[in-house]
């Protein structure tokens, strides 16, 4: 890792992901662990899905996250901190009227930063069956369905 600062408007090489409509700043990476800012515009979301090489965490800057924990429904609000163990399923939801603002990091890094460059490129609206077998590539499981 590069020592240094990473400006509150920037990101590190200047990059910013789209990633299904919402936006990621990658601030730090290195072999051991990842952190990006991430803006989710309202009624965007993550699906149900496991980690099972990476602990992710979610410190809440602004507006409230519905969660998904290992089955369990709860939320998180400005000054909290979402963790979220490698080989628990989790599912992140802005169901609110504003985005939410947020600071993510996993560790360590694995294939995540490989995984944001190729969700960014799949386009505006990628076909959800090719963002799961992606991302089963970069080592995050996306579970299927409930079913109704």
């Amino acid at each position: 890792m590069i020592p240094g600062v990473t400006k509150s408007n920037s990101g590190i090489e200047e990059i910013s992901w789209n990633i299904l409509g919402q936006i990621y700043v990658p601030k730090q990476k290195s072999d051991s662990s990842m952190a990006w800012h991430a803006t989710l515009p309202k009624g965007t979301f993550v699906p149900p899905h496991i980690h099972p090489t990476q602990d992710e965490f979610i410190y809440v800057l602004e507006g409230r996250f519905d969660v998904l924990l290992n089955g369990v429904e709860t939320y998180a609000e400005p000054g909290d901190l979402i963790r979220l163990p490698k080989g628990i399923p989790h599912g992140i939801y802005n169901k609110t009227q504003g985005a939410i603002k947020c600071l993510f990091w996993v560790a360590p890094t694995r294939k995540l930063f490989d995984l944001f460059w190729a969700l960014h490129n799949l386009g505006p609206e990628p076909n959800p069956a090719d963002v799961v077998a992606i991302s089963a590539k970069h080592e995050v499981d996306f579970l299927p369905p409930e079913e109704d």
